[in-house]
């Protein structure tokens, strides 16, 4: 059973030679246009000093090649678009439902256009006489679409208009409503990518009345489960009962105010269906048709019959296509213990859907075999959320929110599941308990977003003196600890934080006095989802605030340790293979800039991209762990580096090697952090 979530993702380093759908970067870009080019600035953050900057991207229409080296490998290789392409039952029913609706010439729309796929369908099933329009917004994608089309040659057969959806005119765009609807704005809830808003938009003002359109309608299924392992990643306040050190991070009265988000959280469930229990069969919940414009919002009342007896800790819930209007072609985003004959699903394992896991509050609801549990579903423009029958009173949460509604902070589920976890929970305790031996009056900085870490110093040391940033957290983050800090028995100023960037920071704000201890999870709210060196913004921090360190100050973790092992991966393999011909159509042009594995230049390399290894289906290590370089935080960062030697200890094909950084905490080296692949939760170390 998986236990607990490992606390950094692990980079992966495909090889280039044997060589996942992570969502489409979330971006704030402001467009100019002038008569010639097009320019696009993009904020792009910088996660080592927590900078951001705003980088010009342009459209002169040059066929520049330094555009697939430069700025957009990176930022398009973490992308979804090579894990689609790589979808052959999604591009094969895409390709059939087509072929099949679209029988004669008129005008496409296709909205989301990516690389051109679906258009370049479209024009291919009504020969030379239809046309069709090719919207997308995202410039660095349109670039790519160009060059596909010109190698298709498809360029006079489909019109790219770099625009949303809703900013297209008739008239204007487009000459007139177009007959049939082509798209995939489709996210792992089925909502989140906009679906819902676009055909409003589009049946308002862009397509004909009865338009065709592919797919036809997309249906939402959920199941009721129980499971130890996703009740762990947002129940603390129950998990947290049992551990015995001390600190109530959800104490009485607070017991909500560490939460993660009410959502749907996308997840591969497959790699945890041993350790899941099916309470019920599945139940349809949702039908949105693509054929007629949709509502804004929606609601249904289902009554589920539990078929075992069980706690129900979450819904996971998934979503079928069907692409044409007889319904003969599907496709499904289910887990592998729902089969059915007549709907496709990916071969395999992909990334780019999921399933989705909604997350029942507290520690779940209790049912019998054979009882019936009424379940209340309702969804907005861009998300779907449910309601089950509780036996708490609705009054009694109600006041229980307005207790807390200030305090309220948020958390990712991996991090509520690393506040909760005993061993996590001891590892840090002891590396603290360690550095405060021989201390009279500490001075105690915490660089990072930690909330565990000022209440654990302020305990083990009541004549510390404990100072936070919470650069993510701020005020909240102040409210937060005050409250806990009072609730666990401290002085509600033993903590204080300041509220300044770490290079603002002087020794007029720490009154005078130098900091004996530098702490650090290390976490930074808002920068999850990084490769692990990204996380080295600690050591940044720590050279930084280097003049009011006291002479022996002591810095934890003390060091890091980049190791790395050699991995076999087919199915995350599988999905980021390079290119070739895609239904027809020739798409190595896209391999350098979307960041593909295999087949490669020489000298070329695949790309570094951050993985839960655990969640990208297959794997097995192959060889012993071996160490790359080691960061060592009681000096100024400085440039490293190292070599190393691989020794296998399996047969087996290498697609790449994993990388990941090991945390000691104490000066000992007797309490280390690993977030290894060889284990698929953290693995303590005394």
């Amino acid at each position: 059973m998986i236990s607990v979530f490992p606390k950094t993702l692990i980079a992966t380093r495909f090889l280039s030679r044997t060589r996942p759908r992570i969502h489409t970067p979330k971006l704030t870009a402001i467009r100019t246009m002038s008569s010639s080019t097009q320019r696009m600035f993009q904020l792009k953050l910088d996660p080592i000093t927590g900078n951001s900057e705003w980088v010009v991207i342009e459209d002169n229409d040059d066929g520049d090649e330094s555009f697939a080296h430069n700025f957009h490998q990176p930022l398009l290789a973490t992308t979804s678009y090579l894990d689609m392409l790589n979808d052959s039952p999604r591009n094969t029913a895409f390709r059939q439902a087509i072929q099949k609706t679209i029988t004669k010439p008129c005008h496409v729309l296709d909205i989301g256009a990516g690389t051109g796929l679906l258009s370049m369908m479209a024009a291919r099933a009504m020969g030379d006489e239809g046309r069709v329009t090719a919207c997308e917004s995202y410039l660095p994608m349109v670039k790519l679409m160009k060059k596909v089309l010109r190698i298709n040659g498809m360029e006079g057969r489909v019109k790219v208009i770099n625009k949303r959806s809703d900013e297209l005119e008739v008239g204007l765009d487009i000459p007139s409503r177009a007959d049939a609807l082509v798209s995939e704005i489709l996210d792992s809830e089925l909502l989140g990518e906009g679906l819902i808003p676009t055909l409003q938009h589009a049946h308002d003002n862009l397509l004909v009345e009865n338009a065709l359109t592919v797919p036809y309608r997309a249906t939402t299924y959920g199941q009721l489960v129980e499971s130890t392992f996703l009740w762990q990643l947002h129940d603390l306040h129950s998990i947290e009962a049992t551990v015995s050190d001390g600190i109530q991070l959800t104490p009485p009265g607070l017991d909500s105010v560490l939460s993660v988000k009410r959502q749907q959280y996308a997840m591969h469930c497959n790699p945890i269906q041993e350790e899941i229990k099916l309470l019920s069969e599945p139940f349809k919940i949702f039908e949105f048709d693509f054929w007629k414009r949709p509502e804004s919002s929606g609601e249904t009342e289902l009554c589920v019959k539990a078929t075992n007896d069980g706690r129900i800790h979450a819904v996971v819930s998934w979503w079928v296509l069907q692409l044409d209007r007889e319904g003969t072609i599907y496709y499904s985003t289910a887990p592998r213990w729902i089969s059915s004959p007549t709907i496709t699903s990916p071969v395999g394992w992909c990334d780019h859907w999921k399933q989705c896991v909604w997350f029942v509050p507290g520690s779940g609801i209790s049912i019998f075999k054979g009882e019936e549990i009424h379940l209340h579903a309702t969804h907005t423009e861009t998300s779907i959320s449910y309601n089950l029958d509780t036996q708490v009173p609705t009054s009694e949460i109600l006041n229980h929110r307005c207790m807390t509604g200030d305090l309220q902070l948020v958390l990712p589920p991996e991090r509520v599941a690393i506040y909760g976890d005993k061993g996590w929970r001891l590892s840090m305790l002891k590396a603290v308990q360690s550095m405060l031996q021989g201390r009279d009056h500490p001075l105690c900085l915490v660089a990072d977003d930690s909330v565990f870490l000022p209440l654990l110093v302020a305990q083990l040391s009541e004549a510390s003196h404990v100072m936070s940033l919470l650069p993510g957290l701020k005020e909240r983050g102040l409210q937060y600890l005050q409250a806990a800090a009072h609730a666990n028995g401290l002085s509600r100023n033993c903590i204080e934080v300041l509220e300044k960037r770490v290079k603002q920071l002087t020794m007029h704000d720490i009154h005078q006095k130098k900091v004996d201890l530098l702490i650090a999870e290390p976490f930074y709210v808002g920068h999850d989802g990084m490769l692990p060196w990204q996380n080295l913004r600690f050591w940044k921090d720590r050279t930084t605030l280097n003049d009011i360190l006291s002479e022996d100050a002591l810095i934890i973790p003390s060091k890091g340790i980049l190791r790395a092992c050699a991995i076999s991966l087919p199915d995350l393999w599988k999905s980021r293979c390079c290119l070739s011909n895609v239904e027809g159509f020739d798409h190595s042009v896209v391999n350098a800039t979307l960041g593909a594995c295999s087949n490669l230049p020489e000298l070329e390399e695949g790309p570094c991209l951050p993985f839960f290894v655990w969640q990208c289906g297959e794997f097995d290590v192959l060889s012993e762990t071996f160490d790359v370089m080691e960061f060592d935080f009681s000096k100024q960062i400085c440039l490293c580096q190292g070599k190393s030697q691989v020794k296998f200890t399996k047969t087996g094909v290498c697609h790449g090697f994993v990388l990941w950084i090991d945390w000691v905490m104490d000066l000992q080296n007797s309490v280390v952090i690993s977030t290894g692949p060889g284990h698929s939760h953290f693995h303590f170390q005394h």
